[in-house]
């Protein structure tokens, strides 16, 4: 069995990320009203991209936070053509 193919990121848009994040936010009842952006992105095709999230609340913060990290474990940044 190849245990590598469980480890690779699915390649998604700057958009498509964005939607997910955003998407996966508002489902959870405590992250609902956070904002947030990718402020950093890679200066290759793939690679770690990084969101600033504002607007949390004290007790939504780990699970923004962990949220977040899901999404970056799941998908690298596309390179647009």
């Amino acid at each position: 069995m190849d245990f590598e193919a469980f480890f690779v990121k699915t390649p998604a848009t700057l958009d498509e990320i964005r939607s997910r994040v955003g998407y996966a936010l508002k489902r959870h009842p405590l992250c609902r009203n956070i904002e947030f952006d990718i402020v950093r992105m890679p200066r290759t095709g793939k690679g770690n991209w990084t969101i600033s999230l504002r607007s949390v609340t004290a007790d939504a913060i780990w699970e923004a936070s962990a949220i977040v990290a899901d999404i970056q474990q799941a998908y690298d940044l596309a390179v647009a053509a």
